[in-house]
């Protein structure tokens, strides 16, 4: 399942990235891009890089509001790593529950 999941990844990371340049916005694209990321969350994400997958969030995140301040291409990094960041939260937050379920609720 795992070569699934890095298929799920893929697709839902590019299509986030693609519909954010592109300006198109859906909500049946949305629950498509949120339905991959959550996938992806489940079938890709290993609980043990959790930590490393939270800072990478975070650095993304800061990333995305330095950019603004570049004069030309600045609001199209902005816009695309911004896309990123709306992919990562939900497959960071199904990882986070797939851990804390195990962790608690599968472990004797």
């Amino acid at each position: 399942m795992k070569a699934f999941g890095k298929w799920f990844y893929l697709a839902g990371m590019l299509i986030a990235v693609l519909a954010a340049l592109f300006g198109f916005s859906a909500m049946w694209l949305s629950l498509i891009v949120l339905l991959l990321a959550i996938l992806a969350g489940i079938f890709y994400m290993e609980t043990d890089n959790l930590v490393n997958g939270g800072i990478r969030y975070l650095v993304f995140y800061a990333v995305q509001g330095a950019f603004g301040g570049i004069p030309t291409v600045g609001s199209y990094l902005s816009t695309i790593f911004g896309a990123v960041v709306a992919f990562l939260a939900p497959m960071f937050l199904t990882t986070f529950v797939v851990y804390f379920v195990k962790k608690f609720f599968m472990s004797k």
